[in-house]
């Protein structure tokens, strides 16, 4: 049933693409379109035929909710790393911190660091509890010893709003990706990769999107590290002859070697690192992929090799963005009438591509980078679709008696309804720097997500009533500061300046989430709250020794 619905798919998404292509006007029009790449495209095909053969290879392989939700727990720790680096290797990793690199120079680090340095605290204080403990969702994890419903219901919550704004980043980077090569218009381009995102998830699920993501981030590294030496080899590999360049032909001039030409105030500053490096220890698609390995010591394993992969990728992203200032940044092919490079900043890698590789290589990295985008997107509708299947109708609505088939067809119906959304707010936010909008998703994650689960595994007097109150409360303060913000108030909603000052929320809301689960879990003396505190003791021994998790797994 699923190959014969998965060939009709194709079918139609072969047809839609064709027809996109040829109705694609000559005469582009907009300044920021340019002619179709035909030699970019046919290997940008390639790579989404390869793609749909491993999804149809993945259908075969996904059963039951396990398969679909963890690919059945099968994954190893070193190729779960890839994956988890496949993840976090976003657009906003490859196009967005090169994009803030060319734009502000030295400042664009920040994104690198931030991401960066959130990963000691998983790898010490989460990676191997949340194995042990979890099953499919970070829920499992905060859930354990409170009671089901309020902890899964504000889970859920707080997994689709990162999920929503981290959408956004990925949709952006598409869209503006396609539109350059296809000629297409913006919206169409969106559509498109909604699509096939949709398809990819629908019908191979967690080892679908496990291959893809594995087989990106291999292609990533090599088509960066690839880049990176052809921008030095330019300068005798040398990053000074290279940085002095760039401070030569950039408008800002020296001031792209300092901080404080993208953030401004040290308010900022704290804020925006805080959101980075604690906001990864809360996004539900990074921490759902350590159900997919079998054991505490692969999930370890995954941490120590994602963070070599990631740690690298990083340098290289730094080289690529000065690259892009001296070769791209000087060269009027790659502007439009305007000065403006084309399809925007977010796709100054994608230039730099085609000045140091030609048509060829701008084809692979092309493919490469909408590989990225397709993956993470994949990830992040799974580990969305799973928090309203597994977290909100199995446990809540079904009280843990929702058959394996329910739970699944609720699951897909989710994933079209998150591809739906994700196609909108990709239009609505059509300018905005894509790693800036992911560091949004970062600043929900850090206020909502990593303090439930921080205080749910760390602290014995944390209370369903603390967790629950405390996780909204920060998930509110963040949204509701997000939305008033520069990033929505003025570029988005159109107001003539922010209510809310400064760049990131998350100084502010990561506060009012801990000390909202504090406040409210000390102040609670009801029976409930006796029973939450009785169950840290087990808890704690599940989460350090592993004991019963096996047996869970299994159940």
């Amino acid at each position: 049933m699923n190959a014969a619905v998965l060939k009709r798919g194709l079918a139609a998404l072969a047809l839609l693409g064709a027809a996109g292509v040829a109705f694609a006007s000559p005469d582009l029009g907009q300044a920021q379109k340019q002619a179709t790449n035909w030699t970019a495209i046919t290997l940008f095909a390639g790579f989404v035929i390869l793609t749909l053969f491993i999804t149809k290879w993945a259908a075969k392989r996904t059963r039951s909710a396990a398969d679909f939700y963890t690919a059945g727990g099968g994954i190893t720790g070193f190729q779960n790393g890839l994956a988890i680096a496949g993840d976090y290797m976003s657009a906003a990793s490859f196009l967005g911190i090169s994009a803030a690199v060319f734009a502000d120079g030295y400042d664009g680090l920040i994104y690198a660091i931030g991401f960066l340095v959130g990963w000691p605290v998983i790898t010490f204080l989460m990676a191997e509890r949340l194995r042990n403990l979890g099953r499919y969702t970070f829920a499992d994890v905060a859930a354990y010893r409170f009671k089901q419903t309020p902890i899964r219901v504000f889970s859920a919550c707080g997994t689709l709003v990162v999920v929503a704004f981290y959408l956004i980043a990925q949709m952006v980077g598409a869209g503006q990706l396609i539109k350059l090569l296809f000629g297409l218009d913006y919206w169409i381009a969106v559509v498109l990769v909604g699509t096939l995102m949709m398809v990819y998830v629908l019908f191979g699920g967690m080892t679908a999107t496990t291959w893809v993501q594995i087989i990106k981030a291999v292609l990533l590294l090599g088509g960066a590290s690839f880049m990176a030496l052809m921008v030095l080899a330019n300068y005798g590999f040398s990053p000074e002859a290279l940085f002095s360049k760039a401070v030569e032909v950039h408008k800002k001039g020296s001031a792209i070697m300092g901080p404080g030409t993208f953030i401004k105030d040290p308010i900022s500053a704290i804020s925006f690192g805080m959101a980075l490096m604690f906001g990864t220890a809360g996004l539900p698609h990074i921490l759902m992929r350590f159900f997919t390995v079998p054991s505490a010591k692969e999930a370890r394993k995954s941490v120590l090799w994602a963070t070599t992969w990631i740690g690298y990728f990083y340098i290289l992203t730094f080289i690529i963005g000065f690259g892009a200032i001296v070769l791209v940044g000087t060269n009027p092919d790659f502007k439009d009438a305007a000065g403006k490079l084309l399809g925007g900043n977010n796709m100054a890698a994608v230039h730099l591509a085609n000045a140091v590789g030609g048509n060829a290589f701008l084809g692979f990295m092309s493919a490469v980078a909408f590989a990225t985008i397709l993956a993470v997107v994949a990830g992040l509708t799974l580990s969305g679709a799973t928090a309203v299947s597994h977290d909100l109708y199995a446990t809540v609505i079904k009280k843990g008696k929702a058959t394996n088939a329910d739970e699944l067809r609720v699951s897909k119906l989710t994933t079209i309804t998150l591809g739906i959304i994700a196609v909108g707010l990709g239009i609505a936010f059509e300018k905005q720097n894509i790693a800036f909008m992911v560091s949004l998703a970062f600043a929900i994650a850090a206020s909502a997500n990593f303090p439930v689960l921080f205080m749910s595994v760390l602290w014995k007097d944390c209370t369903t009533r603390g967790a629950t109150i405390g996780g909204f409360l920060g998930l509110s303060t963040a949204v509701g500061l997000t939305v008033v913000s520069k990033s929505v108030w003025v570029d988005v909603l159109g107001h003539a300046a922010p209510i809310f000052p400064y760049t990131s929320p998350a100084l502010f809301s990561m506060i009012v989430g801990f000390v909202g689960i504090w406040l409210f879990s000390i102040t609670d003396k009801s029976e409930r709250a006796r029973v939450d505190r009785a169950g840290y003791e087990a808890q704690e021994m599940r989460s350090e020794t592993g004991i019963g998790a096996a047996a869970a797994s299994a159940h």
